[in-house]
């Protein structure tokens, strides 16, 4: 029997619309519902509604659990309603009455806004590693390659020198933005709602904060109505974080897309790497970046989704909320799929070291000239209009090298400074203090 079912049953067709891919989604949930029982058990037994034979006889059995999803033997038996039913489930089978006990004190809502929280923040810190490993790459390149020069474009026009270095560079910068944004979700999802029930709180005497401290929740949701106004919240929160993210590969890989055109030619990938055309034998797609931005895209509108499916809620649970899991569960998986890519692609990227030499990028050297000049004691007006007029006769010449020295340019990448902001960044998380915390639940 479901955990809400008394005598009647649902009629199958209602069932089946109803639980949808819960119990596909379910299982991913697992380790952190046996987490969040774990600590409920023992503050269970703290306010003396569990026995202290029956708390041993529990948490032994939750650990077996626990370490029967690591092995990837557990499964959602058919006809079991979801994770919360077949943890309970099996505690009952194997320990009879005081397996029944758990359900006390907390409501399937708190149990799953705790599991989504647990879930959520596992799936974080994985995706900030993937973060930050795109990001030492992206620096190496910085660095490698810092005296190639490159084009850069205003609306599409040549416009002024760049480098290789200050491109790769640019994105490795743009990754610690984005997870500034991730961190101040991780924040809002590092905060226990256990305790608050079906979102009106508890009459038994709970110890939320130890709940809170077991877990290595970095504080409470005090509000209980608030708690379950989280449900869906969170998850758009995170949602932006995935999408900035997104948003730096996505653009990276439109860059590398334009490079690798023929017209520019700025860059080029081994055969290997790249896929061909059933007709033309000469094609080298970079189908991998092609791929690669339609991903980041379709991340990118996940918090409209989930926005929209939020719009009208009133306060309180509401049934379509599991709907977030078919959406949002992937999303981590898709995001750290394009991380890993991106890491892997990126070093065998053939750079062409010669591009500024063509006759066509000579008016990229137009600022410089004008700067050399200011430079000398010309003042900036007069500067820029000798130099378009020079342009417009045909007599400009440009300067063989470049100057520039300021921090983050050409010639001062700033790359140590841009690690210490991501360092500064990923201290935030600290994700020390929840290993610490599960493995002292785990022991």
């Amino acid at each position: 029997m479901k955990l809400w079912q008394k005598e009647t049953s649902v009629a199958q067709n209602v069932e089946k619309f109803t639980v949808g891919k819960d119990a596909e989604m379910d299982l991913q949930l697992a380790p952190f519902d046996v987490l969040g029982s774990l600590a409920h058990t023992r503050m269970l037994e703290s306010i003396g509604l569990m026995e202290p034979e029956d708390l041993a006889a529990v948490q032994r059995e939750l650990k077996e659990i626990y370490k029967s999803i690591e092995r990837g033997e557990f499964e959602i038996e058919p006809g079991v309603e979801d994770v919360h039913s077949q943890v309970e489930l099996l505690l009952t089978r194997r320990l009879g009455e005081a397996g029944k006990k758990i359900h006390s004190g907390r409501s399937r809502n708190d149990q799953v806004l705790v599991d989504l929280k647990l879930f959520i923040r596992h799936e974080i810190r994985q995706t900030v590693e993937a973060v930050h490993t795109l990001f030492t790459t992206l620096q190496e390149l910085s660095e490698k390659n810092k005296d190639i020069l490159l084009p850069g474009y205003t609306h599409l026009q040549v416009a002024m020198p760049s480098s290789f270095g200050l491109w790769f560079g640019a994105y490795a910068e743009s990754l610690v933005d984005d997870l500034q944004i991730l961190k101040a979700a991780y924040k809002i999802s590092n905060k226990n709602p256990l305790g608050s029930a079906a979102g009106y709180g508890s009459s038994f005497p709970l110890n939320r904060q130890m709940t809170t401290d077991l877990l290595g929740f970095e504080a409470l949701n005090y509000n209980v109505v608030y708690a379950q106004m989280g449900r869906g919240k969170t998850e758009r929160s995170v949602s932006m974080g995935l999408a900035s993210i997104a948003s730096t590969l996505g653009r990276m890989a439109m860059d590398v897309c334009l490079y690798m055109s023929q017209n520019f030619a700025f860059v080029t990938l081994p055969d290997e790497l790249t896929t061909g055309s059933s007709i033309m034998p000469h094609k080298k797609n970079p189908d991998v970046f092609e791929i690669m931005r339609g991903k980041c895209n379709r991340l990118q509108a996940l918090p409209t989704e989930i926005q929209m499916l939020l719009g009208n809620l009133p306060s309180g649970y509401h049934r379509e909320l599991q709907l977030l899991k078919e959406s949002f569960f992937p999303a981590f998986t898709e995001i750290r799929n394009c991380l890993e890519m991106m890491t892997f692609m990126l070093p065998h990227l053939k750079l062409n070291s010669d591009i500024l030499k063509d006759e066509k990028y000579q008016y990229l050297f137009s600022v410089e000239v004008v700067n050399n000049q200011v430079l000398s004691g010309v003042p900036f007006r007069d500067a820029y209009k000798n130099v378009g007029l020079a342009i417009e006769k045909g007599e400009f010449e440009r300067p063989e090298k470049v100057h520039h020295t300021h921090e983050g340019s050409i010639g001062n990448l700033c790359t140590a400074e841009i690690k210490g902001l991501m360092d500064e960044v990923l201290n935030g998380f600290q994700f020390e203090k929840v290993d610490k915390a599960i493995a002292e639940l785990l022991a």
